[in-house]
């Protein structure tokens, strides 16, 4: 399993533990696992944090 794909699970997991009810706690689960899938993409290499962070300063 790729690291991106724990990641994503890790972050899914998380935010469930952190939030279990209405559709505010069905967002903030969604956040998390998007942060864990950005976390496992950039650990793999596949994200450059860099050159996101320059395209939102042009």
């Amino acid at each position: 399993m790729k690291t991106s794909h724990i990641a994503l699970l890790v972050g899914l997991v998380l935010g469930a533990v952190l939030a279990f009810g209405s559709f505010g706690q069905f967002f903030l689960v969604l956040v998390f696992g998007v942060l864990g899938l950005a976390i496992g993409l950039t650990l793999e290499g596949r994200i450059e944090i860099r050159g996101v962070t320059d395209r939102w300063r042009s």
